[in-house]
């Protein structure tokens, strides 16, 4: 059995994995402040999650979701793998399961660091967005790009 037969897909966290996903998300910059309170937050409010679940050990080794109106437009968010477990295949199996969920949303987007650039063009996404520009408001010190010193 291929290590991503012995991965479980699920679209909804129980109170039993939340510890692991906060493990989890503490292994990315942008996501490593989240509290539980939070967490719990996006969980119920997300319209889309995609769980992986290592069946061998029982614990989280991927995570992504989606925001969307399931007919426009939908914005993928916190697409992550665990460090050790990354270039599995797992971040292809979260992609794969988010793109076929939502298959009939005309367009759908993400943020992502240029070095991912290549990951997300084999599934048609492209940073050819025409004049469109990625603008932010925000109180997280992290998600704010450091100003270079003269």
């Amino acid at each position: 059995m291929s290590h991503l037969q012995a991965v479980r897909i699920q679209h909804e966290v129980g109170e039993e994995y939340l510890a692991g996903l906060m493990e989890l998300f503490g292994s990315a910059w942008w996501m490593a402040g989240r509290t539980v309170e939070e967490t719990r937050l996006i969980l119920r409010e997300s319209d889309l999650l995609v769980v992986l679940i290592d069946s061998a050990c029982d614990t989280v080794v991927g995570f992504a979701r989606a925001l969307t109106d399931y007919a426009h437009v939908a914005l993928v968010l916190d697409v992550v793998v665990a460090p050790e477990s990354r270039g599995s295949g797992y971040g292809a199996l979260l992609v794969d399961t988010v793109v076929q969920k939502l298959s009939q949303v005309r367009s759908i987007e993400l943020v992502c660091q240029p070095e991912l650039v290549p990951f997300y063009s084999r599934w048609g996404f492209t940073n050819q967005v025409g004049n469109s520009r990625l603008m932010r408001r925000t109180s997280d010190p992290a998600l704010v790009p450091r100003q270079l010193s003269p």
